[in-house]
């Protein structure tokens, strides 16, 4: 993706399934009160959405 500026190899319906299990689980510690899953997952979450947004954007 980062050399050819391409995303047309990412499979959308897999980010929008991984983006859904990232999201159960930093709901899970938030539940939890538990910062490391919270800040893992946010963090996780903020990339998938990058990737999402480019996967839009470039096709």
């Amino acid at each position: 993706m980062a050399a050819t500026r391409s995303t047309t190899d990412l499979s959308l319906s897999m980010l929008i399934v991984l983006l859904a299990g990232v999201l159960l689980w930093l709901a899970y510690g938030v539940v939890r009160g538990d910062v490391a899953i919270v800040a893992a997952n946010a963090a996780t979450a903020g990339l998938v959405g990058l990737t999402l947004s480019l996967k839009k954007k470039n096709g």
